[in-house]
């Protein structure tokens, strides 16, 4: 079973940063995510990039597919397209009107102080933002919220593949126990029909009177069809052999299975892993009710210790795929 890879699992908790340099400034971007169990994004962008804040979060939610996700987009113009101007025009009138005046009560001997001028009103006035190619500015956007979430994809991906381990060897376990139980199956109606045997015999002895074979037969095969649990086993084996498939994303009709994800989200390129967590979490409600079948059948101690560690080993599972995309 080790030979499954685990290349489709990734976890749902990480964060990634990027920032790009362009003629029009600096974007930057800040992603984190935490497990939920459908898409959540928190959004915040500066004030110049609200109008793309619908196309920003569809952008996000092809590229995340599930999970609560706290993005932030900054976007920093050039420091020269930011500071004031002053206003030629107004600065040579008040200029222009202060030589009258010198010209006429002060004389050649006063001064007109230029910065005390810039304090004037109307002189320094607030740059007027140029209009910019919004193609451009998104194109920037894009490119550097793709390069943060694959900043986050690496992140999940090395969390992901950990888990992916531990659900594997939570399989072997499994299917130890599986196997385990499948070998004390038949003992349990070996030993119930000599069980059987010798309680008859004793009460027939004490009373003197003869019951058929035939009729003890099909007492041990009434309860022989009670307890078997060879369908629970079958199934349980496949489902353990789905949930490694999956795990890998080897499983066929995984497309299938993430078709109701990807009608919601959207889907990104063709070759990008489907999310598997959703599905995974069915397989294992699958395998907890199959575990909890042979549970009830068996009458044997030792096949309900099996049957607890299974539990056990699921419920770890369970614990571990509700934080896989």
């Amino acid at each position: 079973m080790n030979s499954v890879t685990p290349e489709n699992a990734r976890s749902m908790t990480g964060q990634g940063h990027a920032s790009l340099q362009t003629d029009l400034g600096t974007f930057v971007v800040e992603v984190r995510t935490v497990n939920n169990r459908g898409f959540k994004c928190v959004l915040r962008s500066s004030d110049a990039l609200s109008a793309f804040d619908s196309r920003i979060e569809s952008l996000v939610r092809k590229l995340i597919h599930r999970g609560s996700v706290n993005l932030s987009v900054t976007w920093k113009r050039p420091s020269s397209e930011t500071l004031p101007l002053i206003d030629q025009q107004v600065l040579g009138a008040y200029f222009e009107q202060l030589q009258k005046a010198k010209a006429t009560f002060a004389g050649d001997g006063a001064t007109i102080d230029l910065a005390q001028l810039a304090m004037l009103p109307g002189v320094v006035v607030p740059r007027s933002q140029d209009r910019v190619d919004t193609a451009e500015v998104w194109q920037g956007v894009e490119q550097v919220i793709r390069d943060a979430v694959d900043s986050l994809d690496q992140m999940r991906a090395q969390e992901g593949a950990h888990m992916a381990t531990s659900l594997r060897a939570d399989c072997d376990l499994i299917r130890a126990h599986v196997d385990q139980i499948a070998e004390l199956g038949p003992r349990s109606v070996d030993t119930y029909q000599k069980r059987l045997e010798t309680k008859i015999q004793r009460v027939l002895a004490q009373h003197d009177i003869e019951v058929p074979m035939i009729d003890l037969l099909r007492e041990v095969q009434i309860y022989a069809d009670r307890v078997d649990y060879s369908e629970e086993i079958t199934r349980l084996g496949s489902h353990l052999q789905l949930f490694l498939q999956t795990l890998s994303g080897s499983a066929a009709g995984s497309n299938q299975a993430a078709g109701g994800n990807q009608a919601a989200g959207g889907g990104e390129a063709a070759g990008d892993p489907e999310p598997s967590g959703r599905k995974l979490e069915f397989i294992v409600q699958e395998m907890l009710r199959e575990t909890n079948t042979i549970g009830s059948k068996a009458s044997q101690t030792e096949i309900s210790g099996h049957v607890v560690e299974i539990k056990c080993a699921i419920e770890r599972m369970r614990e571990l795929v509700q934080n896989l995309e």
